[in-house]
């Protein structure tokens, strides 16, 4: 069973190999599945996408933004397409975590993905989409402060005069 940090860098180091135009062992182009990786990188017009992730105690949050046309949006099937996205994102990083660790990677959606589309042009829009999952393997991280470091720090900002009064090295004049 790996540990919390084990999972944490796992993961890290998946994101630090999928950047764009990022190589495999084989020198092919690693293919998350965005939309920037289809048609030609030089003749073809480049959409512009991308992703990332943030840890959130036990859960990840899959980030996705990206430029897509304004007709796109009302078409049918965006909300659906956004879903897929993200769920072919959490498969790669799946993949691509157990290449690297040896170990598998276990996310589980929790709630809905959360978009918001905004307008660039009367053509043009952008939209940015997250969804929460819950990582297998880390427990939810409860901390407590020690109280005695409490009491004793709140103890020392009260004797030099916190929250008004005067402290006893104040040698200002009144």
């Amino acid at each position: 069973m790996a540990t919390t940090m084990e999972i944490v860098r796992g993961i890290s180091q998946v994101l630090a190999n999928s950047y764009d135009g990022a190589l495999d062992d084989k020198g092919e182009p690693i293919k998350v599945g965005l939309k920037r990786e289809e048609g030609h990188p030089i003749l073809d017009s480049r959409v512009m996408d991308g992703f990332k992730v943030t840890f959130h105690g036990s859960q990840l949050r899959i980030s996705y933004h990206s430029e897509i046309k304004l007709k796109d949006v009302h078409a049918s099937g965006f909300e659906s397409d956004l879903e897929q996205m993200i769920a072919d994102i959490a498969t790669f990083l799946k993949k691509e975590y157990k290449k690297v660790t040896g170990d598998a990677l276990s996310l589980k959606a929790n709630g809905e993905v959360d978009a918001i589309v905004q307008e660039t042009s009367r053509v043009r829009s952008w939209v940015q989409a997250s969804q929460m999952f819950d990582i297998g393997g880390i427990d939810a991280l409860e901390v407590k402060p020690d109280e005695k470091d409490l009491e004793a720090g709140f103890k020392t900002f009260i004797d030099q005069g916190g929250w008004g009064g005067k402290a006893k090295n104040d040698t200002r004049k009144e």
